[in-house]
């Protein structure tokens, strides 16, 4: 038996998964629709599919194969052979697959409402669910610093005694990137406070990352600036709005007449309770696709499914999973009261947070250190994640 069995092994050897890293894929700029790629392979040959920085589809291997060959713009007739070759089914039952494929991711990029667990029809783990060598997103925030408001004295500045340079911040996105993290976002305190977060957000394009930002968007309203920003590679921003206040309007309108992906977020506070109709049909008269909510305090949760039922009736998506910039809105415990958890779902699995001294937590707000990402491997880092997921 032993000898049949290796006879089995060397002649018709297992199907070898593809192997382990990120790939990814550019749009043409001829591109009816533009869009990114980016394809993570695990060891086990399952895959991560993120399109846009934003949906997330977990593959089984043969499903992973298949977008590998996609995203490694394959001709269509080699992708089928190859496949065939390798499972041992019919070239036109390979091509027909592939195909299907192609028009699917095709469909999911077009049209972004479409659920991708039903539509794309691949078999994938629950969200958040199964191993997995590293998170989809890293959350950075460059600095606890605020501009010089009566919000400024709630940054946990006490919390971290220094703020990384910049080629230190250089060095921890290289690592997240050769960990297969594709996607990071700039956060704080206020990241526009930095001088080098153009310069970063340029690094982490060029590793191959999504790129958001988290802002106020005041700095936003000098072109300049803005310009600036966007030529580096940025992929998407949260803009931080403050409804009293014609600045912040002025600095949406502005990011909105710029070619990007943009969300606005709203606060509830004890004087706004954002049950005007007519700021949600401001927001929609200007363009604005993408919401977040939140509210600064307890007590005035009993607002919120009023003001998330008011965007969902002008068909505005709601961004649930971003943090917000260190203030005294900061929602996190309010919204991690609501759902009766010491953590947010997917902290430590989906994303992880860095402090601007280099600290990772499990997410924003969550004071568990799981080590320093400049200092410490990036293996024992994730498996204290993993641990305390």
């Amino acid at each position: 038996m032993n000898r049949l069995i290796s006879f089995m092994q060397r002649y018709f050897p297992p199907h070898q998964p593809v192997r382990p890293g990120i790939y990814q894929f550019t749009a043409p700029p001829e591109a009816e629709f533009p869009f990114r790629l980016h394809l993570r392979i695990e060891p086990d040959g399952r895959g991560l599919l993120v399109v846009n920085g934003s949906t997330v589809v977990h593959l089984n291997q043969t499903a992973a194969e298949y977008v590998y060959y996609f995203v490694q713009s394959t001709p269509a007739d080699q992708a089928a052979k190859l496949v065939a070759e390798r499972y041992g089914i019919p070239v036109e039952a390979a091509r027909a697959d592939f195909d299907s494929l192609t028009a699917r991711i095709k469909a999911l990029v077009e049209v972004p409402d479409l659920d991708p667990v039903t539509y794309l029809d691949f078999e994938r783990d629950n969200l958040y669910t199964g191993a997995s060598s590293a998170p989809y997103r890293l959350d950075c925030a460059l600095t606890y610093r605020l501009p010089e408001t009566g919000y400024a004295r709630f940054a946990p500045v006490d919390r971290v005694k220094h703020e990384l340079p910049q080629v230190d911040w250089e060095a921890i996105l290289k690592k997240a990137w050769d960990a297969g993290i594709p996607h990071a976002v700039f956060t704080g305190g206020e990241p526009t406070l930095r001088p080098d977060l153009p310069d970063l957000i340029g690094y982490a394009s060029q590793l191959g990352m999504v790129t958001g930002l988290i802002t106020d968007g005041l700095r936003l309203a000098e072109r300049d600036y803005l310009h600036r920003i966007l030529q580096s590679g940025l992929d998407h921003v949260m803009l931080i709005l403050d409804t009293g206040e014609d600045a912040s309007w002025e600095a949406l309108r502005d990011v909105l007449a710029e070619d990007i992906s943009v969300t606005a977020h709203l606060t509830i506070t004890p004087n706004h309770h954002l049950d005007e109709p007519a700021i949600f049909e401001r927001l929609v008269s200007m363009g604005v696709q993408q919401v977040s909510i939140s509210a600064s305090a307890q007590e005035l949760s009993q607002y919120l499914p009023a003001a998330r039922q008011a965007a969902a009736e002008r068909h505005l998506r709601l961004v649930y999973d971003l943090p917000v910039p260190y203030s005294r809105l900061h929602p996190l415990a309010l919204e991690l009261a609501q759902a009766g958890d010491e953590v947010p779902q997917g902290a430590g699995k989906a994303w992880l947070y860095v402090e601007p001294d280099g600290d990772v937590l499990p997410a924003q707000g969550v004071v568990d250190v799981l080590g320093n990402l400049l200092t410490d491997p990036w293996e024992a880092i994730w498996a204290r994640a993993q641990s305390a997921a």
